[in-house]
């Protein structure tokens, strides 16, 4: 297994996913999203396993201070690329798979 979490220091939720892997003794790379972001190839993967409404947080403040949701699908794309803290997260990929948000039920059927 090849696990990476994307995700933010400061999501509660992705802290639960990195303790979930850490008592399975599951290694797993972490990714601060907030300063890292996810590249291109990244973001393709996630959005065509999961789908763009899925990876938006439309409840942050940016959300509402970039006009999302009055711009076009790809302007939205080239923001949220821009603007790493529009990611819902955690963002668990392993491979191919991946999941937005704490899902230990669809984990323990990736080991």
């Amino acid at each position: 297994m090849n696990i990476q979490i994307f995700g933010s220091s400061k999501c509660f939720d992705t802290k639960k996913a990195q303790r979930w892997f850490k008592e399975r003794r599951i290694k797993f790379q972490y990714v601060d999203l907030p300063s890292k972001g996810l590249s291109p190839r990244e973001y393709q993967s996630v959005k065509q396993k999961i789908g763009f409404e899925a990876l938006v947080n439309t409840k942050c403040r940016t959300y509402e201070e970039l006009y999302m949701p009055y711009i076009t699908p790809a302007a939205r794309e080239e923001k949220l690329l821009e603007n790493p803290v529009l990611f819902q997260t955690p963002i668990v990929r392993n491979g191919k798979e991946a999941t937005v948000g704490y899902h230990p039920e669809v984990w323990e059927k990736w080991e």
